[in-house]
């Protein structure tokens, strides 16, 4: 804690009360860690739009079916996306939980970037 003398009591008390607790800080560090690699940020965004299955998906995304599985893996880990399998057939969606939900804001957040 510092020991500087505090300005603004109420715009401290304020930003405090939005600091998250320990547990929470650490799994949004785990699940914006996940969306800092590239590739895994490009299979977010194209499961914004749809269901894929993996095969597609790795077409969508240019990417190997062995690369996509792998960055699958780690969304999966930290349950970003959820697959349904379909006889030999894994389909893959953003998750419906607080940690998809994470996802699909910040994926559309970055739609404000794209030209117009």
């Amino acid at each position: 804690m510092s020991t500087h003398q505090i300005i603004d009591h109420g715009a401290v008390e304020e930003a405090r009360a939005r600091m998250l607790s320990p547990r929470s800080a650490r799994e949004a560090q785990r699940v914006m860690v996940c969306l800092c690699d590239p590739t895994r940020f490009k299979i977010v965004r194209a499961l914004q739009a749809t269901e894929l299955a993996a095969g597609d998906l790795a077409i969508v995304i240019e990417r190997s079916r062995s690369a996509t599985s792998h960055h699958l893996r780690v969304l999966r880990d930290v349950d970003a996306v959820r697959g349904r399998r379909d006889r030999n057939v894994i389909h893959y969606r953003l998750s419906s939980d607080l940690t998809g939900e994470v996802l699909d804001a910040v994926g559309s957040a970055f739609d404000l970037l794209a030209p117009a």
